[in-house]
Protein backbone atom coordinates (compact mmCIF):
# COMPACT_ATOMS: atom_id res chain seq x y z
CA UNK A 1 0.00 0.00 0.00
CA UNK A 2 1.54 3.08 -1.04
CA UNK A 3 0.80 6.19 1.24
CA UNK A 4 2.13 9.89 1.86
CA UNK A 5 2.17 11.99 4.80
CA UNK A 6 2.63 15.73 4.54
CA UNK A 7 2.46 17.79 7.90
CA UNK A 8 2.02 21.77 7.84
CA UNK A 9 4.48 22.99 5.14
CA UNK A 10 6.74 20.04 5.13
CA UNK A 11 7.50 18.12 2.22
CA UNK A 12 5.14 14.78 1.26
CA UNK A 13 6.65 11.51 2.35
CA UNK A 14 6.24 8.50 1.03
CA UNK A 15 5.24 5.98 4.30
CA UNK A 16 5.81 2.55 2.02
CA UNK A 17 9.48 1.96 3.55
CA UNK A 18 8.06 2.73 7.14
CA UNK A 19 5.08 0.80 6.93
CA UNK A 20 7.16 -2.55 6.09
CA UNK A 21 9.85 -1.85 8.46
CA UNK A 22 6.83 -0.98 11.22
CA UNK A 23 5.64 -4.25 10.67
CA UNK A 24 8.57 -6.25 11.27
CA UNK A 25 9.36 -4.25 14.54
CA UNK A 26 6.08 -5.65 15.39
CA UNK A 27 6.77 -9.03 14.89
CA UNK A 28 10.36 -9.40 15.97
CA UNK A 29 8.92 -7.96 19.30
CA UNK A 30 6.03 -10.00 19.22
CA UNK A 31 7.95 -13.09 19.43
CA UNK A 32 9.90 -11.26 21.86
CA UNK A 33 6.93 -11.14 24.22
CA UNK A 34 5.01 -13.68 23.37
CA UNK A 35 6.97 -16.33 25.62
CA UNK A 36 6.87 -14.19 28.91
CA UNK A 37 2.79 -14.07 28.90
CA UNK A 38 0.91 -16.30 31.03
CA UNK A 39 4.38 -17.48 32.89
CA UNK A 40 4.39 -18.49 36.20
CA UNK A 41 7.64 -17.74 36.24
CA UNK A 42 7.50 -14.26 34.66
CA UNK A 43 9.57 -11.46 38.23
CA UNK A 44 7.49 -8.10 38.61
CA UNK A 45 8.97 -5.31 39.22
CA UNK A 46 7.72 -1.76 40.53
CA UNK A 47 9.00 1.32 39.33
CA UNK A 48 8.69 4.54 41.14
CA UNK A 49 5.81 5.40 39.70
CA UNK A 50 3.84 2.61 41.16
CA UNK A 51 3.21 0.72 38.26
CA UNK A 52 4.54 -3.11 37.16
CA UNK A 53 7.67 -3.92 35.00
CA UNK A 54 8.95 -7.16 33.36
CA UNK A 55 11.96 -8.40 31.29
CA UNK A 56 9.50 -8.60 28.21
CA UNK A 57 8.62 -4.78 28.65
CA UNK A 58 12.52 -3.68 29.12
CA UNK A 59 13.27 -6.72 26.78
CA UNK A 60 11.67 -5.66 23.88
CA UNK A 61 11.76 -2.24 24.03
CA UNK A 62 16.04 -2.71 23.85
CA UNK A 63 15.02 -4.92 20.94
CA UNK A 64 13.13 -2.46 18.91
CA UNK A 65 15.67 0.24 19.41
CA UNK A 66 18.54 -1.80 18.39
CA UNK A 67 16.56 -2.61 15.46
CA UNK A 68 15.77 0.75 14.32
CA UNK A 69 19.09 2.36 15.11
CA UNK A 70 20.33 -0.25 12.68
CA UNK A 71 17.61 0.56 9.90
CA UNK A 72 17.62 4.29 10.53
CA UNK A 73 20.55 5.30 12.59
CA UNK A 74 19.45 9.18 12.65
CA UNK A 75 16.12 8.89 13.65
CA UNK A 76 15.34 9.82 17.16
CA UNK A 77 14.01 7.54 19.75
CA UNK A 78 11.43 8.14 22.80
CA UNK A 79 10.23 5.07 24.78
CA UNK A 80 8.82 4.54 28.61
CA UNK A 81 11.28 2.11 29.71
CA UNK A 82 14.23 3.49 27.97
CA UNK A 83 13.96 7.05 27.88
CA UNK A 84 14.66 9.52 24.64
CA UNK A 85 17.44 10.04 22.14
CA UNK A 86 17.89 12.67 19.40
CA UNK A 87 13.74 13.68 20.60
CA UNK A 88 13.94 16.45 18.40
CA UNK A 89 15.20 14.55 14.96
CA UNK A 90 12.97 15.33 11.80
CA UNK A 91 11.83 11.46 12.16
CA UNK A 92 11.24 9.64 15.69
CA UNK A 93 9.91 6.57 16.84
CA UNK A 94 7.92 6.53 19.91
CA UNK A 95 7.80 2.91 21.42
CA UNK A 96 5.10 1.83 24.48
CA UNK A 97 6.77 -2.18 23.96
CA UNK A 98 4.09 -3.30 26.43
CA UNK A 99 0.78 -0.89 27.13
CA UNK A 100 -1.13 -2.68 29.31
CA UNK A 101 1.54 -4.42 31.80
CA UNK A 102 -0.92 -5.08 34.43
CA UNK A 103 -3.32 -7.24 32.32
CA UNK A 104 0.17 -8.96 31.04
CA UNK A 105 1.02 -9.85 34.22
CA UNK A 106 -2.17 -10.73 34.79
CA UNK A 107 -2.56 -13.05 31.85
CA UNK A 108 -5.18 -11.44 30.22
CA UNK A 109 -4.21 -10.32 26.56
CA UNK A 110 -5.59 -6.88 26.56
CA UNK A 111 -2.66 -5.11 26.05
CA UNK A 112 -0.25 -4.70 23.46
CA UNK A 113 2.70 -3.09 21.53
CA UNK A 114 2.72 0.66 20.42
CA UNK A 115 5.01 1.78 18.09
CA UNK A 116 4.40 5.21 16.57
CA UNK A 117 6.46 7.43 13.46
CA UNK A 118 6.71 11.31 14.45
CA UNK A 119 7.80 13.15 11.80
CA UNK A 120 8.50 17.12 12.42
CA UNK A 121 6.90 16.38 16.11
CA UNK A 122 3.67 14.47 14.78
CA UNK A 123 2.40 11.44 14.47
CA UNK A 124 2.02 10.07 11.26
CA UNK A 125 2.28 6.28 10.86
CA UNK A 126 1.35 4.02 14.25
CA UNK A 127 0.62 0.34 14.85
CA UNK A 128 -1.01 -1.36 17.44
CA UNK A 129 0.04 -5.41 18.20
CA UNK A 130 -1.41 -7.49 20.37
CA UNK A 131 0.63 -11.13 20.04
CA UNK A 132 -0.90 -13.58 21.10
CA UNK A 133 -4.29 -12.90 19.53
CA UNK A 134 -1.89 -12.12 16.48
CA UNK A 135 -3.71 -8.63 15.61
CA UNK A 136 -1.56 -6.01 13.73
CA UNK A 137 -3.65 -2.89 13.27
CA UNK A 138 -1.54 -0.46 10.94
CA UNK A 139 -2.56 3.57 10.35
CA UNK A 140 -1.62 6.28 8.78
CA UNK A 141 -3.97 8.91 9.19
CA UNK A 142 -5.70 7.98 5.84
CA UNK A 143 -6.45 4.20 6.18
CA UNK A 144 -6.19 1.54 9.04
CA UNK A 145 -5.76 -2.11 7.78
CA UNK A 146 -5.80 -5.16 10.72
CA UNK A 147 -3.71 -7.97 9.36
CA UNK A 148 -3.77 -6.64 6.11
CA UNK A 149 -7.74 -5.62 6.04
CA UNK A 150 -8.89 -2.28 5.89
CA UNK A 151 -11.09 -1.77 8.97
CA UNK A 152 -13.54 1.20 9.67
CA UNK A 153 -14.84 2.81 13.07
CA UNK A 154 -19.12 2.29 13.59
CA UNK A 155 -21.47 4.94 12.39
CA UNK A 156 -23.03 5.31 16.14
CA UNK A 157 -23.79 9.03 16.56
CA UNK A 158 -26.21 8.38 19.80
CA UNK A 159 -24.70 7.93 23.33
CA UNK A 160 -27.36 5.89 24.15
CA UNK A 161 -26.69 3.34 21.55
CA UNK A 162 -22.38 3.53 22.34
CA UNK A 163 -20.34 1.09 24.03
CA UNK A 164 -17.43 2.75 25.84
CA UNK A 165 -14.05 1.75 27.07
CA UNK A 166 -11.78 3.24 29.54
CA UNK A 167 -8.86 1.55 30.87
CA UNK A 168 -9.57 2.26 34.41
CA UNK A 169 -12.87 3.71 35.86
CA UNK A 170 -11.14 4.81 39.02
CA UNK A 171 -8.66 6.90 37.18
CA UNK A 172 -12.00 9.27 36.15
CA UNK A 173 -12.11 10.63 39.12
CA UNK A 174 -8.69 10.28 40.07
CA UNK A 175 -7.47 12.87 37.23
CA UNK A 176 -10.51 14.50 35.47
CA UNK A 177 -14.05 16.26 36.51
CA UNK A 178 -15.35 12.99 38.04
CA UNK A 179 -19.41 13.51 38.01
CA UNK A 180 -19.02 14.66 34.34
CA UNK A 181 -17.50 11.25 33.69
CA UNK A 182 -20.15 9.36 35.82
CA UNK A 183 -22.55 11.30 33.36
CA UNK A 184 -20.76 9.82 30.59
CA UNK A 185 -20.75 6.26 31.75
CA UNK A 186 -24.60 6.52 32.64
CA UNK A 187 -25.79 7.67 28.63
CA UNK A 188 -23.36 4.72 27.31
CA UNK A 189 -25.45 1.96 26.79
CA UNK A 190 -22.39 -0.66 27.38
CA UNK A 191 -19.43 0.23 29.38
CA UNK A 192 -16.60 -1.60 30.07
CA UNK A 193 -12.86 -1.50 31.15
CA UNK A 194 -11.39 -3.37 27.85
CA UNK A 195 -8.58 -0.67 27.79
CA UNK A 196 -5.45 0.07 27.09
CA UNK A 197 -4.60 0.01 23.71
CA UNK A 198 -6.58 -2.56 22.90
CA UNK A 199 -9.77 -0.35 23.15
CA UNK A 200 -8.02 1.61 20.66
CA UNK A 201 -8.21 -1.48 18.28
CA UNK A 202 -11.94 -2.28 19.19
CA UNK A 203 -13.07 1.26 18.46
CA UNK A 204 -11.14 1.22 15.26
CA UNK A 205 -12.24 -2.33 14.17
CA UNK A 206 -15.72 -1.51 14.68
CA UNK A 207 -16.58 -3.22 17.87
CA UNK A 208 -17.12 -0.18 20.24
CA UNK A 209 -17.26 3.33 20.08
CA UNK A 210 -15.40 5.40 22.56
CA UNK A 211 -12.21 5.35 24.50
CA UNK A 212 -11.23 7.93 26.95
CA UNK A 213 -8.11 7.49 29.06
CA UNK A 214 -7.93 11.02 31.42
CA UNK A 215 -4.29 10.52 31.88
CA UNK A 216 -1.93 9.57 29.44
CA UNK A 217 1.58 9.58 27.87
CA UNK A 218 3.52 10.21 24.98
CA UNK A 219 4.39 7.07 24.39
CA UNK A 220 0.71 5.88 25.17
CA UNK A 221 -0.70 8.16 22.55
CA UNK A 222 1.26 8.68 19.65
CA UNK A 223 0.17 5.33 17.74
CA UNK A 224 -3.01 5.56 18.88
CA UNK A 225 -4.03 9.02 16.40
CA UNK A 226 -3.17 8.00 13.22
CA UNK A 227 -4.75 4.44 13.88
CA UNK A 228 -7.93 6.33 14.59
CA UNK A 229 -8.09 8.66 12.44
CA UNK A 230 -7.31 6.41 9.81
CA UNK A 231 -10.42 3.93 10.49
CA UNK A 232 -12.75 7.62 10.31
CA UNK A 233 -12.82 8.16 14.09
CA UNK A 234 -12.27 11.49 15.95
CA UNK A 235 -9.45 11.96 18.77
CA UNK A 236 -8.58 14.49 20.87
CA UNK A 237 -7.56 15.32 24.30
CA UNK A 238 -10.44 15.46 26.78
CA UNK A 239 -10.57 19.24 26.63
CA UNK A 240 -11.12 18.63 22.57
CA UNK A 241 -7.62 20.23 22.19
CA UNK A 242 -4.92 18.42 20.04
CA UNK A 243 -4.56 14.84 20.20
CA UNK A 244 -0.90 14.63 20.40
CA UNK A 245 1.06 15.86 22.45
CA UNK A 246 -2.04 15.67 25.01
CA UNK A 247 -2.39 14.47 28.59
CA UNK A 248 -5.62 12.89 28.14
CA UNK A 249 -7.39 10.65 25.57
CA UNK A 250 -11.03 11.33 23.92
CA UNK A 251 -11.55 8.76 21.09
CA UNK A 252 -15.28 8.03 19.44
CA UNK A 253 -16.26 6.38 16.20
CA UNK A 254 -18.11 9.77 14.86
CA UNK A 255 -17.86 13.32 15.13
CA UNK A 256 -21.48 13.61 16.49
CA UNK A 257 -20.43 10.65 18.93
CA UNK A 258 -17.29 12.78 20.02
CA UNK A 259 -19.37 15.93 20.22
CA UNK A 260 -21.94 14.80 22.33
CA UNK A 261 -19.22 13.18 24.46
CA UNK A 262 -17.28 15.86 24.66
CA UNK A 263 -20.50 18.20 25.61
CA UNK A 264 -20.33 16.16 28.88
CA UNK A 265 -16.96 15.84 30.00
CA UNK A 266 -16.90 19.78 29.58
CA UNK A 267 -20.13 20.31 31.64
CA UNK A 268 -19.75 21.71 34.91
Amino acid sequence: MYSVCSVGNSRPVDLTPYRSFMTDLAERSGDFIRPHFANPALAVETKADASPVTIADRGAEELLRQLIAKKFPTHGLIGEELGSENPDAEFVWVLDPIDGTKSFISGVPLFGTLIALLHNGQPVLGCIHQPILRQLMLGDSRTTTLNGRPVRCRATTRLADATLLTSDTLNLAKYQNGPAADRLIASAKLVRTWGDCYGYLLLAAGHADIMCDPIMNPWDIAALVPVVRGAGGVISDWSGGPAYPAESTLAAATPELHAAALAILSAR
